[in-house]
């Protein structure tokens, strides 16, 4: 059986790997960290605004196994907050279980606490990884016939020094498990970093998490019973708009979160902004005992990112290698949980096409996710472009999502639209192996 080799397991990993699989590839995942997921440890938005479009496109191409256990372990159903529609938060407590236990059950072959480390190449090509597996002197080096870079864009630490406020301690846990390998760095592509308006490098994760019991009780009773808390802030305690900038999720860069803590109901109380000094937030009604779950330091900072994307075309074929994809942040400057799926999915099913002697496939525009992955690679190659974050929920590009009329959240008519480009059940049907190419 031919192998797919996954190095990095977040939700574009996670979904790289169950994309493989269903293609007919045997399927091995490195992790760094003791859980997956990555970020979406944390996360909890799904299906806000255009969202919803790709995640019901995703399940009409047979590709939506991971948007299925969101909506199953959700605490919150179709709900709203300012800006943002349609909203389903998932239950950050029992998510990764349940995540794991489903590429188990599909054969997949998890190797969690084994940080890749290095690689050996062939004419630009990868022919094999080597892991060091934490805590240990063994090392574990697996053989691949394509593999999938979904290592991130975030850490290591000295990033988070330099271009940030400092090691805020957030759940990429640097310190404890080492900074994240791109194999395709490794391997001599020259990654990609990201910039903000005013020239400087890199984005500041665009949330906090608070812990729910150091809140008021009237505060988690709404959070409990709605999933959303809004709190105005007296005027003279307020962020400024220009603060709302250095935020990679700029879709929540309104006023309305200048003007009020606006919370969600994941398991942890989730703050809608990259950090706020903890003696000003405790003078906001109803937070006079808040402290921080993520980052622990999330009165100072939070995590840099978007300092290793990789050049690829709208395969997701990484430029300048022979058998590595790329999905998530490492596609580039796509944000968020459901943009992760997307790319890591195509991904994950391109390399397994490889692998078993077929052409990459390229999504067509006709649908979100195919002129989603198109839009930024083009945006990417301008100066104003890179500047940018994009997102099917909010800011530049749902704004686009509107008006080529890519936005709905009629099912039927995504499943049609689907269905007329030919790519109904595309990610849940197997792959035959074309042995004489291979």
């Amino acid at each position: 059986m031919k192998k797919v080799v996954i190095v990095g397991g977040g939700w574009s990993g996670t979904a790289a790997a169950l994309a493989a699989r269903k293609a007919g590839c045997e399927v091995h995942l490195f992790e760094r960290a003791d859980m997956l997921l990555g970020t979406g440890l944390v996360g909890g938005i799904m299906r806000n605004n255009g969202r919803f479009t790709a995640t019901e496109e995703m399940i009409a191409m047979g590709g939506g196994d991971l948007f299925k256990i969101c909506d199953a372990n959700s605490r919150h159903r179709n709900i709203e907050f300012p800006g943002h529609k349609n909203v389903n938060l998932y239950d950050v407590s029992t998510i990764e279980p349940a995540v794991k236990q489903a590429l188990l059950a599909a054969g997949i072959n998890i190797y969690l606490k084994s940080r890749v480390s290095d690689i050996v190449m062939e004419a630009g090509t990868i022919t094999k990884v080597v892991a060091d597996v934490f805590h240990s002197n063994q090392t574990i080096e697996i053989t691949g016939d394509a593999f999938v870079d979904v290592s991130g864009t975030a850490g290591p630490q000295g990033n988070c020094m330099k271009y940030g406020n400092g090691c805020a301690m957030c759940i990429y846990r640097c310190p404890t498990f080492g900074p994240r390998l791109s194999i395709a760095a490794r391997a001599g592509i020259k990654e990609i970093i990201g910039e903000k308006p005013d020239g400087t490098l890199g984005a500041m994760s665009g949330s906090c998490k608070l812990h729910k019991d150091s809140l008021s009780p009237e505060v988690r009773e709404e959070l409990n019973r709605t999933g959303v808390c809004v709190i105005p802030v007296p005027p003279v305690l307020r962020k400024s708009m220009d603060s709302l900038g250095q935020k990679a999720c700029q879709q929540y860069a309104l006023k309305e979160f200048a003007e009020n803590i606006v919370l969600l109901d994941t398991g942890h109380a989730k703050l809608m902004t990259a950090y706020y000094p903890l003696e000003i937030l405790r003078q906001i009604p109803g937070c006079a005992n808040a402290r921080y779950e993520d980052p622990y330091a999330g009165d100072i900072g939070n995590s840099m990112r978007y300092f290793g994307m990789l050049p690829r075309n709208n395969a997701l074929k990484v430029d300048g290698l022979n058998n590595v994809f790329c999905g998530g942040e490492k596609a580039g400057l796509l944000v968020g949980h459901t943009e992760a799926i997307v790319t890591g999915t195509l991904a994950g099913h391109n390399a397994a096409r490889f692998a078993l002697g077929h052409p990459p496939i390229e999504l067509p525009a006709s649908i979100a996710c195919g002129d989603a992955i198109a839009h930024v690679r083009e945006r990417m190659q301008t100066k104003e472009g890179i500047t940018k974050k994009y997102t099917f929920s909010g800011a530049n590009y749902f704004k686009r999502m509107q008006e080529e009329g890519l936005y709905t959240t009629d099912i039927a008519a995504i499943k049609a639209r689907v269905g007329k480009a030919g790519l109904t059940q595309l990610f849940a049907t197997p792959i035959i192996c074309n042995e004489e190419v291979r």
